[in-house]
């Protein structure tokens, strides 16, 4: 029998068990994701992210935690958050935009790195080779630049009677540059006039639509850049449509979201993969081991809606070359 004492002394003990049982727990791993734009922008992308992540087994607050942080469109943020993630010591960093994934080379050689970017990862140094990126980064590419000539193509098309194509860049975007010059030379082997345009910031994009009546211009490229075809996609589609210009995007929801035309890579099925990537990390796979992906389908998606309040028609040809058709 038990006497009282060793009664409260059992019933003490037990006590202890559940919390000694949870501290030797192991804790669970944290990503740190880190949002160029903002979580009302970029919901849609971050939920095809979980579910790449739960393809391998990760479920958010099941057994993996994530720190967002969200740059709201402004790189001047980007340093800093990143520093923050890293101080946190966490398991893998997911940067989802270009400048966000040159900050988290430059901040981390050990923690592990899967990226999202729309421009060629080789070509601004961010890895040695797209099969061998080798040391703590990887990740997925659309090579949404590089898609800047088949886009001008396209445009050229939709508005053949256009002797004047304006194209719209963010400055500041490290892939600006390149993506200009593919451009430049689409024009010239059309033997077209190229008026550029920059913006930064949605006054800097009612300033550059304000100019286009008076420069003439027939269409305009918008650049694949995050802050264009998401962030400010529907001031610019508004925008587009009150000056009745046609317009080409890089995204299939600018498209769908009033805008005439767009050609890119399929931006949902590239953050599911990152998800993947991303999983098989926190599996133990490195890196370095894990080659870039390229993003798997290239969209044409076509407004027939808008066309008509622009009163364009659409060749047969490439009505049936669309992935998607709007009516």
């Amino acid at each position: 029998m038990i006497g009282r004492r060793e009664f409260i002394t059992l019933l003490g003990g037990a006590a202890t068990w559940p919390v000694a049982a949870r501290a030797q727990q192991p804790a669970m791993p944290v990503i740190g994701f880190l949002g160029d734009g903002s979580l009302e922008t970029r919901r849609d992308y971050l939920a095809t992210f979980l579910r790449g992540l739960a393809e391998t087994g990760y479920v958010e607050g099941r057994n993996v935690t994530i720190e967002y942080r969200w740059a709201e469109d402004r790189s001047d943020r980007l340093p800093d958050l990143i520093a923050d993630l890293v101080r946190r010591q966490v398991a893998v960093l997911v940067p989802t935009n270009t400048a966000s994934a040159i900050a988290a080379k430059a901040a981390t050689a050990t923690i592990p790195i899967v990226f999202f970017l729309g421009s060629d990862p080789v070509q601004i140094g961010l890895v040695g080779s797209l099969n061998r990126p080798v040391g703590n980064i990887t990740g997925v590419t659309g090579l949404s630049g590089e898609l800047a000539a088949k886009r001008f193509e396209l445009l050229r098309e939709v508005v053949p009677a256009a002797t004047l194509i304006a194209y719209l860049i963010k400055p500041d975007n490290p892939f600006a540059d390149s993506e200009s010059r593919v451009v430049q030379a689409a024009a010239g082997a059309f033997g077209l006039r190229l008026l550029t345009l920059t913006a930064s910031n949605p006054y800097e994009i009612e300033s550059a639509f304000e100019s286009l009546p008076q420069r003439q211009a027939g269409a305009l490229l918008v650049s694949a850049d995050q802050f264009f075809d998401a962030s400010q996609r529907d001031q610019i589609v508004a925008l587009a449509a009150r000056d009745r210009i046609p317009t080409m995007f890089g995204r299939r929801e600018a498209a769908a979201a009033g805008g005439l035309i767009s050609y890119g890579p399929n931006f949902a099925d590239a953050y599911r993969q990152v998800g993947v990537l991303t999983g098989r990390i926190l599996k133990g796979e490195k890196p370095a081991d894990l080659p870039v992906q390229q993003a798997t389908r290239v969209w044409l998606t076509i407004n027939l809606k808008t066309a008509k309040a622009l009163g364009i028609t659409f060749p047969i040809t490439l009505l049936g070359r669309a992935d998607e058709v709007i009516e």
